[in-house]
């Protein structure tokens, strides 16, 4: 077993016929293309070949990744929404939950033997993200910004109370 390069540590590349194995290597990237040693064409340019299943067969719906805060008032939740339009996006909230879905089109088609490298997701995607604490769902807000989506949800005060009047009659 050889020891990996600075750049392959760096990138996470581990050369497709490389026998190297190690605990990191166990988190499979989504999608990785990568030159075949083995396969050359008559004008001896390499053939791109997949080292994972085509797309097709890869899970068909991605998990949108997220960053969940809080301040003092408020549950603050950020993604990149990048390439989706903010009328595509479908937002579900509860007071316990939210749900972020959408779909991310290719807007041309290219050959896969014509990738060298394909990383991007396209396609459907979903996140279900279970809130810490209850929120205010009516004063609720969601903004779309340079693919950045970020949604505000007041927090519910539980202590706060609230007096009431017994009518009579």
């Amino acid at each position: 077993m050889k020891k990996r390069s600075f750049f392959e540590r760096l990138s996470g590349s581990v050369p497709v016929t490389d026998d190297y194995d190690a605990f990191e290597d166990d988190v499979v990237p989504a999608r990785r293309l990568a030159p075949s040693p083995s396969s050359q064409t008559g004008s001896g340019t390499p053939q791109i070949h997949s080292t994972y299943e085509d797309h097709e067969d890869v899970e068909s719906e991605g998990q949108l990744p997220v960053d969940v805060y809080q301040t003092a008032s408020e549950i603050v939740i950020r993604t990149f929404i990048a390439g989706v339009r903010a009328d595509e996006i479908n937002l579900s909230i509860s007071r316990d939950m939210v749900v972020i879905e959408g779909a991310r089109a290719e807007r041309e088609t290219i050959a896969e033997s014509d990738y060298f490298i394909r990383e991007l997701f396209w396609g459907t995607f979903s996140r279900t993200i279970l809130l810490p604490q209850e929120v205010d769902v009516d004063n609720s807000s969601a903004n779309a910004k340079d693919g950045l989506l970020t949604l505000i949800l007041p927090k519910l005060d539980k202590a706060k109370q609230t007096k009431l009047r017994v009518k009579a009659g």
